[in-house]
């Protein structure tokens, strides 16, 4: 028999131990991708679930301990916290060491890494396809990457190695990688993920009298707003950081509203079966593709 392959990661250090951090530090250890997975929490609280469920080795509530010395770094925090945790962890990082985010916006965070750090890049937007109502380190799963979408930047004056390392990191874990452009992602994501989870918030809230509900609900309504319950402060963020290709769709679906209250008031039966139609038709084309 050989020799036992090593990692191919000494030291990852995960910004956030929630779901996704989380889920990525069960991962990596279940497949003997990281020698030692560190943790960086904002609550000692989660840090010590984190530890309790084997997703970290060890946990930090400071940023300086768990970054100096690891070869990558993952940012698993909100959006709009990533381009300030970029800031923070720039002079703790060696010039080996390569990052990369989980956060489901892209071109702002890409923007400023591209404003503030040196050229060759040593930080590689990603954005994994994966994810769930339920949040916090409790609920993390290793296999939540396996067969997921990850998008990562396209290469763009990167250090080889680094990009190579990213890729390696989520193909490793069992993901399909996808190469795109921040700004071409961005507008994609807002009509295929952000504007239905605000859509499905905006349902929810149809209901004027929950405690009386209850009999009315039928499985519709439970599909429909099921992914309302994603914590408010992660939406926010995607909201803030990709404010223009969701303000575009959102606009583009008034509009459409706006269609259908009029056919709706006219009794216009056609309008209202083309429109209709045309969501079976586009539906089942974007999913048979």
């Amino acid at each position: 028999m050989g020799e036992p392959m090593e990692p191919p990661f000494n030291t990852v250090t995960l910004i956030g131990v929630g779901l996704l951090g989380g889920s990525l530090g069960l991962a990596l250890k279940q497949r003997d991708l990281a020698k030692t997975v560190r943790g960086v929490g904002r609550r000692q609280s989660s840090i010590d679930t984190a530890l309790e469920n084997g997703a970290i080795d060890e946990g930090f509530l400071a940023l300086e301990e768990a970054v100096i010395g690891s070869d990558l770094v993952v940012i698993c925090t909100p959006a709009n916290a990533v381009p300030e945790t970029l800031d923070a962890i720039r002079p703790l990082c060696s010039r080996d060491t390569v990052v990369t985010d989980v956060a489901s916006t892209k071109f702002r965070i890409c923007t400023h890494m591209r404003d503030a750090w040196a050229n060759p890049y040593r930080f590689v937007g990603s954005h994994p396809m994966a994810g769930s109502e339920k949040h916090g380190p409790e609920n993390a799963d290793p296999d939540l990457y396996n067969s997921a979408v990850v998008f990562i930047e396209e290469e763009n004056d990167h250090a080889d190695d680094a990009y190579k390392k990213v890729m390696q990191l989520w193909i490793g874990v069992g993901a399909k990688v996808i190469a795109i452009d921040p700004e071409i992602h961005d507008q994609w994501v807002a009509r295929t993920s952000h504007i239905p989870h605000i859509t499905a918030s905006a349902l929810a809230q149809l209901i004027d009298n929950p405690e009386e509900a209850l009999p009315f609900i039928g499985n519709g309504f439970r599909d429909a707003t099921r992914i309302a319950e994603g914590r408010p402060e992660i939406w926010r963020d995607i909201c803030l950081t990709n404010a223009e290709a969701i303000g575009a769709g959102l606009r583009g679906l008034i509009t459409d509203l706006e269609s259908i209250v009029r056919a709706v008031d006219s009794q216009d039966g056609k309008a209202l079966e083309d429109f209709f139609d045309r969501g079976v038709q586009t539906r089942r084309s974007a999913l048979d593709s």
